[in-house]
């Protein structure tokens, strides 16, 4: 439908595995944070996906918590988180961005709103955590009619039955999340990911990028290679958190998507 349907047909032409970056929005602050978004596709990221603070993360780790109350205390706003991908499609109007995070901030300043200012914006997909498939005209269904790609989580708890209702309205790829539990948790295995992208893979005929449990370029190479890719969230979210510059934490990214790009 767009640039994410574009970057995996890209990536699978060439043989390659995506390598999905996330950060938070406003972490530790805003200038801070659209520094490192506008240096992530240099670092090799495929794709970026960004954070909405939200006051009430019910699905996040600690690391994920402490990064929206950091943006949120220092002023950041879905306004500001906006205006991120504006500033970043200045430079870059190739790379998918992702924007993630929970549906109250959407709801309060109205779907159609939201839509038409993420549309301008230049954004790509929404992760939308707390929106099951039974809820899909709230937003998925208008977010596609606006072209925008509704991202769904799949889960290891996501058995036969449950499955084409997660697939059934999904675009651009499947987030399997590799570990049940929050952001931060449990290492992901290769072993247990790849029977489950495979069953995935087959239902809904769209790539599957795993997320959750990757923390090292080891890992995202393990989880790639059985995957069309993967996602690394909180160990890149807490290398910022440590106040390191801006480019040493870039330098992560590198290495991480190196991993990655190595599984093929």
């Amino acid at each position: 439908m767009g640039r994410i349907s574009d970057r995996f047909e890209a990536l699978s032409a060439e043989g390659h595995r995506a390598f999905v970056a996330y950060i938070m929005g406003g972490d530790p602050d805003y200038d801070r944070s659209l520094a490192l978004m506008k240096g992530l596709p240099s670092a090799g990221v495929d794709v970026v996906e960004l954070g909405m603070p939200f006051t009430d993360p019910m699905a996040d780790g600690p690391t994920i918590q402490l990064a929206g109350q950091r943006a949120l205390e220092s002023g950041q706003t879905l306004d500001k988180t906006l205006q991120m991908v504006r500033a970043f499609r200045e430079d870059d109007d190739t790379t998918p961005v992702v924007m993630m995070g929970y549906y109250n901030p959407i709801y309060s300043r109205g779907v159609d709103r939201f839509l038409k200012d993420a549309v301008e914006a230049g954004i790509d997909g929404l992760i939308i955590v707390d929106l099951p498939p039974e809820e899909d005209d709230e937003l998925c269904l208008p977010a596609q009619a606006a072209g925008i790609d509704f991202i769904r989580l799949a889960t290891p708890t996501t058995d036969d039955a449950r499955l084409p209702a997660v697939l059934k309205n999904t675009s651009g790829f499947v987030y399997y999340v590799s570990v049940t539990g929050i952001t931060g948790g449990a290492a992901a295995q290769a072993a247990e990911v790849a029977p489950e992208v495979a069953r995935i893979r087959e239902k809904g005929g769209l790539p599957v990028v795993v997320g959750f449990g990757i923390r090292t370029p080891e890992t995202a190479e393990e989880i790639a290679s059985v995957a069309d890719g993967c996602v690394v969230g909180s160990a890149i979210v807490a290398e910022n958190a440590a106040g390191k510059p801006v480019e040493e934490v870039l330098d992560f990214v590198r290495s991480l998507a190196d991993g990655a790009h190595r599984a093929g």
